[in-house]
């Protein structure tokens, strides 16, 4: 039986080099690959194009490798709860690259399923487009998206086998899928991992082929972005 099991992060992150594109998958704060992260600041590895939904928070997720300055690009869909993100974008530290989210989405799933580029309505007539080839399909004007790919895609499920087969949860099953597909290097670290065969097939959301390294993470945080309560 093929098993894809690394002890830890630190095995998990062999290889990883200064200058390389990195996915990050995740949705705001869930789902996303805490103990990966954990372990990039503590390799201090810089120069880092990050793909992700968004930048985390200013002390959380992707936001501590802005604060250790370890990131050069950023492409991301939204970038609103970083202070330290905007602050090193209007002083010209951090280059980024803003996407409409569905199709950040889609140059990811793109990139994993071998289409080299594709046409899309959002962005047309905006910023978005600018310098981007424009074609008209029935009476409407879509832009040309290239797909995206990356040297390391990190990937956060609530499941996992020994053979890489990963199932997630709710929210959590927004970016990662497609970026599990993306990398050259799949991480996938997960809440629990099993041994391959105890899955429920029809569960997978991942099939193991796309993942080459996985591990079960540890003391997850799981943290809340925006807290909303109702007064009592």
């Amino acid at each position: 039986m093929i098993t894809k099991t690394v002890s830890d992060a630190t095995a998990a992150l062999e290889g990883i080099a200064d200058g390389m594109t990195l996915m990050l998958g995740g949705f705001g704060l869930c789902g996303i690959p805490e103990n990966s992260i954990q372990e990039l600041l503590r390799l201090g590895v810089k120069n880092l194009t990050c793909i992700s939904n968004n930048a985390g928070v200013d002390d959380f997720g992707i936001g501590l490798l802005l604060q250790t300055k370890q990131v050069k690009k950023m492409i991301s869909s939204y970038v609103g709860e970083n202070a330290e993100f905007e602050r090193q974008l209007l002083n010209g530290e951090l280059e980024v690259e803003l996407i409409p989210q569905g199709t950040l989405a889609e140059r990811c799933r793109a990139g994993g399923a071998g289409i080299p580029a594709f046409y899309t309505p959002a962005g047309y007539g905006t910023e978005v487009g600018e310098g981007k080839e424009s074609r008209e399909f029935n009476g409407k004007m879509y832009l040309l998206e290239t797909a995206l790919h990356a040297d390391f895609a990190f990937v956060k499920a609530w499941r996992g086998d020994t053979a890489g087969n990963l199932i997630y949860k709710g929210t959590a099953r927004n970016f990662n899928p497609m970026m599990a597909t993306a990398g050259k290097i799949t991480v996938a670290e997960v809440e629990e991992l099993v041994p391959a065969g105890e899955l429920d097939p029809n569960e997978i959301h991942t099939p193991g082929i796309f993942v080459q390294r996985i591990f079960e993470g540890k003391n997850y945080e799981k943290r809340i972005e925006q807290r909303t309560v109702r007064q009592g």
